[in-house]
């Protein structure tokens, strides 16, 4: 199994503490995460004494499946998958989530859990937010339930759009909308992930996973060592990925515009 949840696992062996907050709230600030930014001023500072900063190191599982989500986590660096595992311990993932959104979304959607997993696939920070102080945001229906409900009909289409994906187009397709979607979240173009992980996430052998990188490092698209992605030519990346690449990054860039909350002047 890739990701463990044995005693001993990766995951428990790498939780992350709270590290020094006013350091970490002065290298990475709440409001680079574009749910947060978008709230107004006040709601803002109403919500930011309630905010904790946290490192999220790569392999961490945020919830597991059917785990009470306690707390919301908004991302400032990194990117979060959601991922299905079988009980032979096959994987695939339907979903992502970088600086754009919030992992948690089943606490305020009326369950406390989801059948899947949320881990980290790209290292970064977040800062998490206890669900029990949501109740008083949604009772008068103010702008971060607005943000969050908005998010997570993103969130829905997404996944909706990886599912087409995942049945109907190439592994080589699906293997260039999956490098293009990360590009969007990332703030270069490298990306530190094997393609053991790649094919968890893709839920296909890894030797396959080989043979496109090898495909497209020979055609100057990547260059790929040891865990390592660098993208050369996007725009060729671009035109091997399938028609859902540029459906979800249509749907990416809707999200971007349409974050700002009524009436938000989002503070600098």
């Amino acid at each position: 199994m890739l990701f463990d949840h044995s005693p001993l696992s990766y995951r428990e062996l790498h939780t992350p503490r709270l590290t020094d907050a006013p350091a970490l709230f002065a290298s990475h600030s709440p409001k680079q995460n574009h749910i947060l930014a978008a709230l107004p001023g006040a709601d803002f500072e109403r919500v930011l004494p309630y905010l904790e900063p946290i490192a999220m190191p790569p392999g961490w599982v945020v919830h597991g499946a059917g785990q009470r989500q306690g707390r919301l986590y908004f991302p400032t660096e990194g990117i979060v998958a959601r991922l299905c595992e079988t009980e032979t311990g096959a994987t695939a993932a339907f979903a992502f989530t970088g600086n754009e959104g919030v992992i948690g979304v089943a606490s305020f959607l009326g369950g406390e859990s989801m059948p899947s997993q949320a881990v980290v696939i790209s290292p970064g920070f977040a800062y998490r937010l206890n669900t029990r102080l949501l109740t008083s945001e949604f009772e008068h229906d103010g702008p971060l339930p607005q943000l969050l409900l908005h998010y997570t009909q993103s969130l829905l289409a997404q996944t909706w759009q990886i599912a087409a994906c995942n049945g109907r187009h190439s592994l080589e397709q699906q293997f260039c909308r999956l490098i293009l979607s990360f590009l969007d979240r990332l703030p270069s173009n490298e990306l530190v992930m094997t393609q053991e992980l790649i094919s968890a996430m893709l839920g296909v052998r890894r030797e396959s996973i080989t043979e496109i990188a090898g495909k497209l490092q020979r055609a100057g698209e990547i260059h790929y060592r040891r865990g390592h992605i660098a993208v050369l030519d996007r725009s060729g990346l671009e035109v091997r990925a399938c028609e859902c690449y540029r459906a979800l990054r249509r749907d990416f860039d809707r999200l971007q515009v349409g974050r700002s909350a009524p009436g938000s002047q989002t503070r600098q």
